[in-house]
């Protein structure tokens, strides 16, 4: 059993890397307009893609945990794999929007499920590991950053050659998942007594949100701050573009941001663990207002760097929230924690992202970017400073 645990890490760690092994994303917006989009409508489909999430992510997670993890996965891939396959075959919006639905099906399966499986494996390997499951959290991170950084590299040399070829390609990658997915062994993380008592949602929301303070405030800051480095990511290639950026430096520059987010994975605990947790988390709520007001304020290069400051809060949050989150959640409904998360980050983006891409087709991206600016100042105030507060108030002092 043991011994088929412990290959269950390296396989998880495959899944993650193929399903984000993403060729198209470095050039997803003039793929998109070449099919005849403008940014506003790319919005707006990427809303379509957040409701289908949104509609599935907490009963996705919730099937996870009641029918288990391995079969989530499988079917998520499945889901994955079909909606590339559909993307070879699209040419207009209709044909777009069932692509997003399709992958949002996918996505909303495939969300929360690994990372319960890789944390339960470790858990359940903990002693003859002798290792803290967050660093396999921290290690999920950096092989998924790796996979964008890769993908992108691909991506972008592709789509000089041909869209056609880059999604065709992309398909590949998508169904590799389901292979991966096959060969998972479900860990042991069900109670005797679930089985008499299943996992009820009501439970699990009260958990969240009255049994613990600190955790409370993850839930809360886990969305909000992916949602606010997920925003510029929509709008990065068109900045590129406004910048004189040419085509054949996109997979290189998203590539540059991907290494980013995989350096943070690494080196997110190591800061905490040597600065404190306030200091990681005042630095966590700092970078999007630099970043956002750095985009808008500051040219050319200097702007573009600035964008990496939003790439490396996005990888020091993927690790220190989801970490701190999954240390405080039962097993038997960690990837309904992980999920519910997963819904109210996409839920925010379809109340915010289709307005975003109006302004930023109708004003300008300066003027979208100011917005998102002050967006993170309010953010800072309103979710990061209580979040810190709650860390504060815990004794002896811990990690968030």
């Amino acid at each position: 059993m043991l011994k088929n645990l412990h290959r269950n890490i390296n396989i998880i760690y495959a899944l993650a890397f193929f399903q984000s092994f993403m060729v198209i994303v470095p050039v997803i917006v003039p793929f998109f307009m070449s099919k005849g989009l403008s940014l506003a409508e790319i919005f707006y489909l990427q809303a379509v893609f957040a409701t289908s999430i949104v509609l599935l992510e907490a009963p996705s997670g919730y099937f996870a945990d009641v029918f288990g993890r391995r079969n989530a996965l499988i079917i998520g891939s499945v889901a994955h794999g079909l909606a590339y396959l559909c993307l070879n075959f699209t040419d207009d919006l209709a044909g777009l929007i069932v692509f997003e639905i399709i992958a949002g099906i996918g996505a909303s399966l495939l969300s929360g499920a690994d990372l319960a499986l890789l944390y339960d494996t470790q858990k359940a390997l903990e002693d003859d590991l002798n290792n803290e499951p967050g660093n396999g959290i921290a290690h999920l991170g950096f092989v998924k950053s790796s996979a964008e950084a890769l993908g992108a590299l691909l991506g972008g040399g592709l789509a000089l050659w041909s869209f056609d070829l880059m999604v065709a390609v992309q398909s590949v990658a998508a169904w590799m998942c389901l292979i991966l997915a096959v060969l998972i062994i479900e860990p042991p993380y069900k109670k005797e007594k679930q089985n008499e008592n299943r996992v009820q949602l009501v439970a699990i929301l009260r958990h969240l949100f009255n049994s613990d303070p600190v955790l409370r405030n993850v839930v809360i800051a886990i969305p909000l701050y992916s949602l606010a480095t997920f925003h510029v990511a929509w709008l990065m290639q068109p900045y590129w573009e406004s910048h004189g950026i040419s085509l054949a430096m996109f997979g290189v520059l998203w590539c540059s941001q991907s290494l980013v987010v995989a350096l943070a994975n690494k080196l997110g605990f190591a800061i905490e663990r040597k600065h404190g947790a306030v200091f990681a988390l005042l630095l966590m709520g700092a970078l999007p207002v630099l970043g956002h007001f750095g985009m808008a304020w500051l040219q050319g290069w200097p702007g573009i760097l600035a964008g990496l400051l939003l790439f490396l809060c996005r990888g020091m949050n993927q690790v220190i929230l989801v970490n701190a989150l999954n240390r405080r959640v039962p097993s038997e409904f960690r990837a309904t924690a992980n999920s519910f998360t997963s819904f109210l980050f996409r839920l925010s983006f379809i109340t915010t992202g289709p307005l975003l891409g109006y302004v930023a087709e109708v004003r300008g991206l300066e003027t979208a970017l100011n917005l998102l600016g002050l967006a993170s100042v309010a953010l800072f105030f309103l979710v990061m400073l209580p979040l810190i507060q709650s860390v504060k108030t815990i004794q002896p002092p811990l990690a968030a």
